[in-house]
């Protein structure tokens, strides 16, 4: 069995720099812990990918393109279907080696996971390839201080569930930029109360008129408890490591691990 954390979000999310650190992390932890870059808009990153899609397409080759002329976002979704088109160069490059654990650092273009296919078929052909996956969907915690972005957050987290149709989390990245007191603001977004969230929310025209709708979301969001939030603090090494684990057992890394087993008999004879 290999393993594989799609790392999904927003454009400046802090995708790139969750995989640093889990690549960061593994080290510390001597365990081994891959990337794969699927953005071919990436410009830098502070780790080295296994794989990297720039090497079969850039964005930059579909908005030169005569016949083609994207712009930035249509680039961006014709470079995903051209790799699924050619999904026998990332087998050659990914290879076949037994427990792999792989992070794919995907592109920053949210419709590629809220109601495209390419994205989808992209994770049927790695479960095809014996890859154990989970989505790891980031929100900039910075973007979670009201009511109604906290609502907005949600319901882009549930299209993406519903669509890629795998185990999901959600991590509010960013955490470690935030003083005390906002991080005691954003505790509430954590274990949502419907009632409490929705206060927040500006009393406008438009909020009022939709006010019964607003409401249903909230209690379908708490009765249901259908999204929750697991807040990554990079500069806590304790944080980064329960976040690993979460993420562990979702994939059920390690489970079919042979249990190290130590000779007694041994040391006794000595």
């Amino acid at each position: 069995m290999r393993y594989a954390q799609l790392v999904i979000g927003p454009a400046g999310s802090g995708k790139s720099t969750y995989c640093s650190a889990m690549v960061q992390h593994g080290i510390d932890a001597k365990r081994t812990i891959e990337v794969v870059n699927l953005d071919p808009a990436a410009e830098y990153f502070d780790y080295q990918p296994v794989v990297d899609i720039r090497e079969l397409i850039h964005v930059q080759d579909t908005m030169e393109d005569k016949d083609l002329h994207f712009g930035p976002n249509g680039g961006l979704v014709f470079c995903v279907e051209y790799l699924v088109q050619n999904a026998e160069w990332l087998q050659e490059k990914l290879g076949d080696q037994e427990d792999d654990y792989i992070l794919f650092d995907c592109p920053g273009q949210i419709e590629l996971y809220t109601h495209l296919t390419a994205m989808k078929k992209l994770v049927q052909m790695l479960q095809d390839w014996n890859f154990n996956m989970c989505s790891v969907y980031l929100v900039d915690v910075q973007f979670m201080t009201d009511g109604a972005k906290f609502i907005s957050a949600t319901m882009s987290a549930l299209s993406v569930m519903v669509n890629l149709e795998l185990p999901h989390l959600n991590i509010l990245s960013k955490v470690d930029l935030l003083g005390k007191g906002a991080r005691k603001q954003i505790e509430k977004y954590l274990e949502p109360d419907a009632g409490a969230i929705l206060g927040d929310i500006q009393s406008t025209s438009f909020n009022a008129k939709h006010q019964k709708l607003t409401e249903s979301i909230g209690r379908l969001i708490e009765d249901y408890s259908l999204v929750r939030f697991l807040p990554l603090n990079l500069k806590d090494q304790e944080n980064v490591a329960n976040i690993l684990l979460t993420i562990d057992n979702v994939l059920q890394f390690g489970e079919d691990q042979d249990v190290k087993m130590k000779d007694f008999e041994d040391e006794e004879e000595q």
